[in-house]
């Protein structure tokens, strides 16, 4: 059985007293805010006591957000939680960060962990697993504010910041058929994803715009990876009407197709083209380099952290506020991997 912490312990942790700890744990109006949710962070890092946290601090705020992403090894998800770093450290706010991994088992153990902590509010990117909503609505309904950030439901009614997925696949399949790609493909991800979901429909809407016809079989369901971009090259190129093009829903799958084409000796951009999705930080070093959507993502944590700071600090009815979703402009990267004209001058 581990040793048992103790308030000496948190002190300790911190270079301070175990007085200063014991004001902190108890609200005690001598001891700064910056000094409680210090106090208290560490007090959930070591474990001590979580209920007991939370009910010593049940009058006043412990200026901590708990932030759930579903990898933190992404990028894009790290860029985020900068932006998110950013305001929340001017605010007087620290923030804990848990990894769902994709899954909802582990995204529900976070709302719990976070929830016995008691921290002030919410940000959650939703796991690709995640199917049923009921853990987000019970937050919701506790009376806890919660902000969805670019993977998001924006039918439960809970606040959102998100990139314009749609006008972002557009963009970037337009592109392609400007280069002078003739059938244009696309890898998508899982379609209970709402983002995923708008980047298809934004796919098929640049090719309706263009009197071009949908081929089903020009797109591939896959499950965001890799792996699943190689596989899509490999269903691609055996059927009867191979594209001559892909916009793939993200860069790790983009990254997978670039990797299957030269494997298979086909080159990039002259004979296919390659688009992809959030900016990752390897597209620029690969070669090709990869063009892609950036979609903000320090504003966009900039941008959540502010809404959910709004509800925080409203002291009327969090159900009674009217619903936000605050959508940001996808801005085009074009790189290499899809500029077949300038690789012919």
């Amino acid at each position: 059985m581990g040793i048992k912490t103790t308030i000496i312990h948190i002190a300790k942790y911190l270079d301070t007293t175990p007085a200063t700890v014991s004001r902190a744990l108890n609200n005690h109006s001598c001891i700064s805010d910056k000094m409680k949710s210090r106090v208290v962070e560490a007090a959930v890092r070591l474990n001590y006591k979580r209920n007991n946290i939370a009910s010593s601090l049940r009058l006043g705020k412990t200026f901590i957000v708990g932030v759930i992403v579903p990898s933190a090894e992404i990028n894009f998800f790290g860029s985020v939680l900068h932006g998110i770093e950013s305001v929340a450290n001017k605010s007087g706010y620290n923030i804990l960060i848990y990894q769902s991994n994709e899954s909802t088992k582990f995204e529900i153990k976070g709302i719990k962990t976070f929830l016995s902590a008691r921290v002030d509010g919410i940000l959650v990117s939703i796991a690709k697993d995640t199917l049923d909503y009921s853990h987000f609505l019970e937050v919701k309904d506790s009376g806890v504010p919660i902000v969805f950030f670019d993977r998001a439901n924006t039918e439960i009614g809970i606040h959102s910041v998100v990139i314009d997925d749609y006008r972002g696949a557009y963009i970037a399949t337009q592109h392609l058929i400007d280069q002078g790609y003739k059938k244009v493909a696309h890898i998508s991800g899982p379609q209970h994803i709402r983002i995923f979901n708008d980047r298809l429909k934004g796919y098929m809407g640049a090719l309706q715009a263009n009197n071009m016809t949908v081929e089903y079989d020009h797109i591939y369901y896959g499950n965001v990876s890799i792996e699943d971009g190689r596989k899509a090259i490999s269903h691609f190129l055996a059927i009867k009407n191979p594209p001559d093009a892909v916009f793939a829903v993200e860069d790790f799958t983009a990254l997978g197709a670039l990797k299957e084409l030269k494997e298979k000796n086909i080159k990039i951009p002259e004979e296919f083209g390659v688009f992809g999705f959030a900016n990752e930080l390897f597209g620029e070093h690969i070669t090709p380099t990869l063009s892609t959507i950036d979609q903000q993502t320090v504003l966009m944590g900039q941008k959540a952290f502010k809404l959910l700071k709004q509800l925080i600090d409203k002291d009327t009815d969090k159900n009674k506020i009217v619903h936000q979703k605050v959508v940001l402009d996808p801005v085009a990267i074009f790189r290499k991997s899809s500029t077949k004209m300038d690789s012919h001058k």
